[in-house]
């Protein structure tokens, strides 16, 4: 499913001319609004507003009303330059309009759109030329959400218009009815139906619980990843979840990374101030300094399942997908400049296997994320050292043909990566694996090696994930499948219905059989009526459901309803467990 999604410049041009035009409507029916931004994005616009009054939904009919009066004036879309002095004095009784002012250079020219002649916006344009030319537009609020003033949790809380905007009334409604798809298969609600997991207010945002359905699932994928990781040459290891902040000094996260840290303690008060981990490259460096090391211990690859912990942000806080505690299938690897390819290939090579067995390689895509030389105090190191990074990773990604896109200031601060990305049923792009190259962090932490000429070098590092976020992934597995897992990770694998009570005891002895092979299996044994038993199951996502009555213990057969199977009846059990062992072994799709 693809949602409506366009951004040709005239459309956007339309759209953004359709903020002002909303602006204007809101200032209209509430003449203390105070207006902030409105820009236009890939299905529409939105506006943020100062305003006290609450919009609710029964007040969108309205606005979209006003919004049309307007259209239908006809009225021009007037640009004006003016300087800072004047359109400080224009906006004084708008602090927002005036801070975005006050940023800008005292020399610097102003563009202000007019909207007719009573109202206007500060704005960089381009718009349409009349109103009139949005009568064919079709748009409609969907909803009004909060926003922080600049994305900012310190500053002011302001509500947030949003608007679907399309060429023609058909597309509209298009782009509406994939949305309605979408949210059928949105992890944040089906996860929750089917009880895979849950989340407490008093607990707090971005800190979901598993409930022993989902719990099941992560705990098939983190075996399989880490028996996978340990076929190609991957060393477990298990580190601490915090460290005193002498450590993420050295590594560098303590400047640039500690607003996303939890911090435990005070610097002004404290002796010793911990931090809860936000990732363990730093940890996994002290098994490498545990001993000397020469270029016949390189490559050495160690792995680790890592629950890390980062301060995200309360507006950012998505389900399962952006959370503040989360476990990682993170990995670290030192090696020599002349192994740094082939392992490099290796670590993408197992993402893509891990990404296929899944069934989400058709879903990803590529970005070489690099530094912002215009940016410098984000990042450490040298741009000798970066453009040395950078060009041997492109060299690696051209090599190997992958197709990417570029992503420049969305590098990690130590080192290039390439991101590999996945969109939830709604569009909203995240990195779900990641493999970095890093050749700061190892001379940070003193760490070296003895070459074969007798000198000590640096070991390149990668730092990659094999399936990456393990709440992420079951996210994106849940929204993929619409909870109809693939039968080696479903948390249950087979149901045992019995018709009548009568049959308990049979439809008991299938389970313990299939128990006994390994099968997940549950029973409903309950004195209810088979349909509704049926029904339960089935909304519950269960791959299959076996039925007996007395006609399938009277011939030692099962019957079965799922995947692949149209209400078959007289089967063998044995041919069934041969059938799922099958399904199973081969993680068929």
């Amino acid at each position: 499913m693809e949602l409506k999604k366009e951004n040709d410049s005239e459309l956007e041009k339309s759209r953004h001319s359709l903020a002002h035009i909303l602006a204007k409507a809101i200032v209209n029916l509430y003449p203390e609004a105070k207006l902030t931004i409105g820009p236009a994005i890939e299905d529409g616009f939105y506006y943020d507003i100062d305003l006290d009054h609450s919009i609710s939904a029964d007040e969108y009919d309205k606005i979209e009303k006003k919004m049309k009066e307007i259209i239908n004036k006809g009225e021009n879309f007037t640009r004006k330059v003016v300087s800072k002095e004047e359109a400080l004095k224009l906006f004084a009784d708008n602090p927002f309009k005036t801070e975005i002012i006050n940023e800008l250079d005292d020399n610097q020219e102003i563009s202000l759109y007019w909207t007719g002649d009573d109202f206007v916006d500060l704005c960089r344009g381009p718009h349409v030329e009349s109103a009139r030319q949005l009568q064919n537009m079709a748009y409609k609020i969907h909803s009004v959400n909060g926003a922080y003033w600049r994305g900012n949790e310190k500053n002011k809380m302001l509500q947030r218009v949003y608007c679907y905007a399309f060429k023609s009334k058909k597309e509209l409604s298009e782009h509406i009815s994939m949305l309605e798809e979408a949210r059928k298969r949105d992890h944040n609600k089906l996860g929750r139906e089917l009880e895979l997991f849950t989340t407490v207010d008093y607990i707090g945002q971005g800190l979901p619980i598993l409930l022993p359905r989902g719990a099941k699932v992560i705990q098939i994928l983190q075996r399989f990843v880490e028996d996978e990781e340990a076929k190609r040459g991957w060393l477990l290891t298990k580190t601490p979840f915090m460290a005193k902040s002498d450590l993420y000094k050295i590594s560098g996260h303590w400047d640039h990374y500690k607003e996303g840290m939890f911090v435990l303690g005070d610097e002004n008060k404290d002796k010793e101030v911990f931090a809860l981990r936000p990732m363990t490259c730093p940890f996994q460096y002290q098994a490498y300094l545990n001993k000397k090391r020469s270029y016949k211990d390189l490559p050495l690859r160690y792995d680790e399942t890592s629950t890390l912990f980062r301060n995200e942000a309360s507006g950012e806080m998505h389900g399962l997908i952006r959370v503040r505690q989360f476990t990682i299938s993170e990995g670290h690897l030192m090696c020599t400049p002349k192994q740094l390819e082939n392992e490099f290939k290796a670590c993408l090579e197992l993402a893509n296997f891990m990404l296929k067995t899944l069934g989400l390689y058709e879903d990803a895509t590529y970005r070489f994320s690099q530094w912002d030389e215009n940016n410098r105090e984000k990042y450490i190191g040298t741009k000798e050292q970066w453009d040395e990074a950078q060009q041997a990773m492109k060299t690696i990604l051209d090599d190997l043909k992958v197709e990417y896109t570029v992503g420049v200031g969305e590098a990690a601060f130590y080192g290039p990566k390439l991101d590999i990305q996945i969109k939830n049923v709604f569009g909203k792009e995240d990195t779900l694996i990641t493999i970095q190259i890093d050749q700061m962090l190892a001379e940070k932490f003193g760490m070296e090696y003895v070459d074969k000429d007798g000198t000590t070098k640096n070991p390149y590092i990668i730092h990659r994930t094999s399936i990456g976020c393990y709440e992420r992934t079951l996210a994106y597995l849940i929204e993929k499948y619409a909870g109809a897992f693939p039968l080696w990770l479903a948390p249950e694998q087979v149901k045992v219905l019995s018709l009548t009570e009568r049959n308990n005891d049979y439809a008991h002895s299938i389970k313990n059989k299939l128990e006994n092979i390994g099968f997940r299996v549950e029973e409903d044994l309950r004195n209810e009526k088979i349909g509704y038993k049926i029904r339960e199951a089935m909304s519950m996502k269960i791959p299959y459901l076996i039925i007996v009555g007395d006609e399938e213990e009277k011939t030692n057969t099962i019957s079965i309803r799922g995947r692949g199977y149209e209400n078959k009846s007289g089967l063998n059990l044995s041919d069934f467990i041969d059938r799922l062992q099958n399904e199973i072994n081969t993680r068929k799709i």
